[in-house]
């Protein structure tokens, strides 16, 4: 989770603001044509969107043509925490302390602190709450009508978000002692994990590792972070994380199942449908045509 603390600002870089600039000029096409452009302004080719091939091809596809009516349940955080209770247990759900559209409606003495603020129907946007000096910087902030106006569906064009009811959540912090939680990305075709990516905080920065389920070191990246050739230390409960993985994921093509973890438990953060609109940069980029196969072969 890419989460700011209140009152912190990050401007994006140059290439990032043009790129923004086409895709609002862009905006007002049909989804295949913006699709296209959008993916071969980031990707560097045009997808293949009538005979795809590429893992980031059938997501395009997906987003275009695949009206599962489970998606919109899987997406919004708040219905996944039933989804995931009824298929892999109550256990593995992170507790809710609010959810609501008006944080001046939240009893802040009820709430448990650390926490995360964040919205229900979109990702890499919320606050860690950890002293109330950071609450004060939240109501000060206010970021609940930039939040409610996200909108995946007109940004990536991802159904699955288009008739969600927009919310803000207010749940518990997952902490592990003094060490920063590991995020970890399992990526599962209809009940089979094919790999995890770790998203590890180390030396002040974030390192990506790939795995497989037995935790052998993939030479696979996409680029967007930090490299190590050291390995990453194995979860303890990686068995019964690749079995939650596996039970969320069962009926479903493709499904990416986001993970924390510690010795004691293992929690779902959420399930990603669209993970990076689909328009991640794999490398080396044969792993595109490896996973696009694994999406074939549910498929079969």
């Amino acid at each position: 989770m890419d989460f700011i603390t209140p009152g912190e600002v990050r401007k994006p870089p140059l290439r990032k603001r043009a790129l923004h600039l086409l895709w609002r000029l862009i905006s007002g096409l049909p989804d295949r044509p913006y699709l296209a452009i959008k993916y071969a302004s980031i990707v560097g080719r045009f997808p293949n969107l009538k005979h795809p091939r590429r893992f980031t091809e059938k997501l395009q596809v997906r987003k275009i043509e695949d009206r599962n009516a489970l998606y919109p349940h899987l997406v919004d955080k708040v219905e996944a925490k039933r989804y995931i209770a009824e298929h892999a247990g109550a256990q593995h759900v992170v507790p809710t302390y609010w959810v609501g559209t008006d944080l001046s409606e939240v009893d802040w003495d009820t709430i448990p602190l650390p926490a995360v603020v964040k919205p229900t129907h979109a990702s890499a946007h919320g606050y860690f709450l950890r002293t109330p000096s950071d609450i004060e910087k939240l109501m000060a902030a206010r970021p609940e009508a930039a939040w409610l106006a996200l909108r995946h569906d007109r940004v990536n064009r991802e159904w699955a978000y288009k008739n969600l009811k927009p919310r803000i959540i207010i749940e518990k912090m997952l902490e592990d002692g003094d060490t920063p939680l590991t995020d970890y990305r399992l990526f599962a075709f209809n009940g089979e994990v094919v790999h995890i990516e770790l998203r590890l905080w180390k030396d002040g920065g974030i390192y990506e590792y790939t795995y497989s389920p037995d935790w052998e070191r993939l030479p696979v990246r996409t680029g967007d972070y930090l490299y190590s050739t050291e390995e990453a230390p194995k979860p303890a409960r990686l068995d019964e994380m690749v079995d939650v993985a596996r039970k969320l994921s069962a009926g479903v093509c493709f499904m990416r199942v986001d993970l924390y973890a510690s010795d004691d438990w293992v929690c779902v953060g959420e399930m990603t449908l669209y993970p990076a609109g689909g328009f991640e940069i794999y490398q080396p980029d044969d792993y595109d045509l490896f996973l696009g196969r694994e999406w074939e072969r549910c498929n079969e």
